[in-house]
């Protein structure tokens, strides 16, 4: 399954983007793609009926982190899935540090347990190469010894997807509407060039980068789009600073 996938955007293992390392940080760029991973997993399920069994938030969590995994080299998925678990950390200390200020209503998990998810699929994924990983996170022993467990179970899920869309081949189903006049939008427009090279929705799906008054990214079914918050880059560039 995501061998195939592995071997199919293998022309996409590349360091990050000549855009961050020239006037952006890793770290934005990380949590960018990360976002829009986790979008496009919502439209994924809504374009070619991806049956969920639980949260769907979480779904998507677990296939952003299965992109990272699976599209860039070993150097870069441990820097990217690095600075995407700090960004869920970053989040809860936004937040605030009680369990007062857990929105328990939410669809999305609590960011602390977001955060562990992501590290555990990740060093699940390779546990040998990601051992430091692991460690720099304080990932518990007891949670570590069933990641590779964890990661087979999200592989079985996402990865007969994923073939399905490369099978298909190339394509422009991926659609990035507007100006690339940000930092974001520029990563992302960046990543819709290089997805529509291998692979191909079943419908077309137009991403966006607009201003919604908040930090937001979400996925709007009726009018099939993605829509990335363009106040989500200063978000993201506070909370670097922050922590």
């Amino acid at each position: 399954m995501m061998k195939q996938l592995t071997a199919a955007l293998a022309l996409m293992t590349l360091p990050l983007s000549a855009a961050a390392q020239d006037e952006g940080s890793a770290f934005v760029e990380a949590n960018v793609l990360g976002i829009f991973y986790h979008e496009l997993a919502h439209a994924l399920i809504d374009i070619e009926g991806v049956p969920i069994f639980g949260q769907e938030e979480d779904a998507a969590d677990v296939f952003s982190i299965l992109m990272i995994h699976a599209l860039y080299e070993e150097e870069v998925a441990q820097e990217l899935a690095y600075e995407a678990a700090w960004g869920f950390i970053g989040e809860a200390e936004m937040r605030g540090g009680g369990l007062e200020d857990i929105p328990w209503w939410d669809t999305h998990g609590p960011d602390e347990q977001r955060f562990y998810n992501t590290v555990c699929i990740f060093y699940g994924a390779n546990p040998d190469a990601r051992e430091d990983f692991a460690a720099e996170f304080e990932l518990p022993e007891e949670r570590a010894a069933y990641c590779p467990i964890e990661f087979e179970q999200a592989e079985a899920s996402w990865g007969a997807v994923l073939d399905e869309l490369i099978e298909r081949g190339a394509g422009a189903t991926l659609v990035f509407d507007g100006e690339a006049d940000s930092f974001s939008a520029r990563i992302i427009a960046d990543e819709v060039v290089a997805l529509n090279e291998e692979l191909s929705l079943s419908a077309p799906l137009r991403i966006v980068e607009e201003s919604c008054g908040e930090a937001n990214a979400f996925y709007d079914p009726e009018r099939r789009e993605v829509i990335f918050c363009s106040e989500f880059e200063d978000h993201l560039i506070e909370m670097e600073e922050q922590l």
